[in-house]
């Protein structure tokens, strides 16, 4: 079994930066796809950010050249380093990993990490 948890939350003024981290432990194979969700409260999980083993990247229009996902597998370490935060950019971060390169029923996911932009 794999455990996914986040860190680096916190509160920080727009305009300001964050980098996200999400380790992983336990019983890890071979990665073939992460990624990063936010959800905000009465709104919709939506995915933000998510990079394959096959060099695809994906992100959100509007996070889209601030906000860059990386990973580190030596490590077993997701990042979302997030720069020009918005207050719009206020939600729990939830990171996903896939043994496979796409997202299946299986995918692991850590607990999140709330991230809040003041105006």
């Amino acid at each position: 079994q794999v455990q996914l948890v986040e860190s680096g939350g916190g509160l920080v003024q727009a305009g300001g930066s964050l980098r996200l981290s999400c380790a992983a432990s336990g019983s890890i194979l071979s990665i073939g796809a992460v990624g990063w969700y936010r959800q905000a409260p009465g709104k919709q999980r939506e995915l933000v950010a998510a990079s394959t083993n096959g060099g695809t990247t994906t992100y959100a229009d509007n996070v889209k050249g601030r906000f860059t996902i990386s990973r580190d597998n030596a490590k077993n370490t997701i990042y979302l380093q997030m720069d020009s935060l918005k207050p719009e950019d206020t939600a729990v971060y939830y990171c996903r990993a896939s043994r496979l390169q796409a997202w299946t029923s299986r995918d692991y996911w850590g607990q999140g990490t709330q991230v809040t932009v003041s105006s």
